[in-house]
């Protein structure tokens, strides 16, 4: 069984930045896709940033030009760079790996912003 374990998390004011890392237990074979994505209280799951096998990136428009997604294949490792926060940002994020055949999720990492 996979297990994906987030890091980074915390509290931060607004306009800092953190950086999140996404760990996997052991190295995943035809990867077609890892991401973050976020659930604020009350809130439904939603894409935060994703980057394919082939290198295409997706953000969503909420944080573009301030989040950047990147990952490192050797480490099986993604992360999300995150400057300018803002208290909206406020979420549980959550690393998504996805497969052929699989569907892999962490156990999230609490992100707090404070104006």
């Amino acid at each position: 069984q996979v297990q994906l374990v987030e890091s980074g998390g915390g509290l931060v004011q607004a306009g800092g930045s953190l950086r999140l890392s996404c760990v996997t237990s052991r190295r995943i074979i035809d990867i077609t896709s890892m991401g973050w994505y976020r659930q604020a209280p009350g809130k439904q799951r939603e894409l935060v940033a994703s980057t394919t096998s082939g290198g295409r990136t997706n953000y969503a428009d909420s944080v573009k030009g301030r989040f950047t997604i990147s990952r490192d294949n050797a480490k099986n490792t993604v992360y999300l760079q995150m400057n300018s926060l803002k208290p909206e940002d406020t979420a549980d994020y959550y690393c998504n790996i996805r497969t052929f055949l699989a569907n892999y999720w962490g156990q999230g990492t609490q992100v707090t912003v404070s104006s």
